[in-house]
């Protein structure tokens, strides 16, 4: 419960490891070193326990500030997350809100249910929008999406979460006209609940655990929808679920690039630096094409593998310039590439996936006949598209 503007009953959004220990509290040294070295003056261990009173003339007030100090928000006003609010999250969970879900990487910490609500509140979610977040955070959890490298590299790759089927409409998952933001509150909030859950419940704190060089905005969110009309099936209908069914699609994102023109435009933009990692590693990039491009193609009569599969052939690097990155001069020697890489390297030309189905290939943005494109170079490894349906809450 809430007691009022003086008095905030908050549950806390930091997790546990399984023996028991608190992730702050295993950082903490860390944690202080890194305030120091940004000017925040830290306020010391947290109360342990599941609900925290805070007590002030403006309580919530006092919540933001504690919760900054403390390392917990991502440098954005939270919303407090009180017990009350927290209760209406669970009211919208298919699962108890003691229900612990898996550890999180690289702190594994305890994904309690209530945490991951606490957290939710905490970005500003709607309860409604709690099922999206708990089948993203399922995504998250799979080997294959590799999180401890995702919160440990140098590198600046963040999570891209695209949402199919009905849910996304009703929930008004922004899927046309400025689909990359700003101006939607689910997009908004529903990614950045995931970026607080990593960094409260699995400790990827940034400066302390998560070493990025530079980050990038999709850190804060890069949550989207799906366009799920013809021409061709959405993500969810590729992987075999059906077309009524709601589903989340995870892949990591190196950055976000904006491609104005055709195909071959975007294919320019893939055979470039830009899709270095993605030879260093293997993996899946991704790329948004326009509405209005997608129905001129499937117009003439091609299909998403068809338009794979031109990229594929048309983005590709030159053995000669591969040679030239600093990734090919610096990181490969030591750590070597995959040897796909090396037989296409031999051959003269380099795509910049294995096959043409690791181009995933979703439509969304404004209906105006306008060429606008995003491509999602990727990071890491292994190959990560992990698609998983959306379950209703209880009852």
């Amino acid at each position: 419960m809430s007691a009022g503007r003086d008095a905030c009953w908050v549950i806390l959004p930091i997790a546990q490891q399984a023996s028991g220990a608190w992730i702050d509290t295993l950082l903490h040294e860390r944690l202080a070193a890194a305030y120091a070295k940004r000017g925040f003056p830290g306020d010391g261990p947290a109360v342990r326990g599941r609900v925290e009173v805070f007590r002030d003339s403006d309580a919530e007030a006092l919540v933001n500030q504690r919760f900054y100090q403390r390392g917990w928000t991502d440098g954005l006003p939270i919303v407090a997350p009180t017990v009350y609010r927290v209760q209406q999250m669970l009211r919208h969970s298919p699962l108890a809100a003691r229900e612990v879900i898996g550890e999180m990487e690289p702190m594994r910490g305890q994904a309690s249910v209530e945490r991951l609500a606490a957290n939710a509140v905490m970005a500003g979610c709607r309860p409604e929008h709690f099922p999206v977040v708990l089948a993203a955070v399922r995504a998250m959890l799979d080997p294959a999406f590799n999180l401890r490298g995702v919160q440990t590299t140098d590198e600046n790759v963040a999570p891209l979460l695209v949402v199919s089927g009905p849910l996304a409409e009703q929930l008004d998952v922004n899927a046309g006209l400025g689909v990359l933001g700003p101006g939607w509150q689910a997009n908004a909030t529903i990614g950045r609940a995931l970026r607080l859950i990593m960094t409260n419940i699995g400790g990827g704190w940034p400066g302390v655990v998560s070493l990025a060089g530079v980050g990038q905005p999709a850190r804060y969110t890069l949550c989207l929808g799906e366009r799920c009309q013809p021409p061709w099936p959405p993500l969810h209908v590729e992987a075999g679920l059906a077309a009524a069914t709601s589903a989340v699609t995870l892949m990591r994102a190196e950055c976000v690039i904006n491609v104005t023109g055709d195909l071959d435009d975007i294919a320019d933009v893939m055979g470039s630096a830009a899709s270095a990692f993605s030879l260093l590693h293997g993996g899946r990039v991704a790329v948004l094409l326009a509405p209005h491009t997608a129905a001129r193609l499937a117009g003439a009569g091609n299909s998403k593998a068809d338009v794979a599969q031109y990229l594929f052939e048309h983005g590709r690097i030159a053995p000669e310039r591969w040679q030239r990155l600093w990734v090919r001069r610096e990181i490969v020697p030591s750590y070597g590439a995959p040897e796909w890489v090396r037989r296409a390297e031999a051959g003269g030309s380099i795509p910049v996936v294995e096959s043409p189905d690791h181009i995933v290939i979703f439509v969304a943005g404004g209906d105006a006949p306008i060429a606008q494109h995003a491509y999602f170079p990727t990071w890491g490894f292994p190959a990560c598209r992990i698609t998983l349906p959306i379950i209703a809450a209880r009852g």
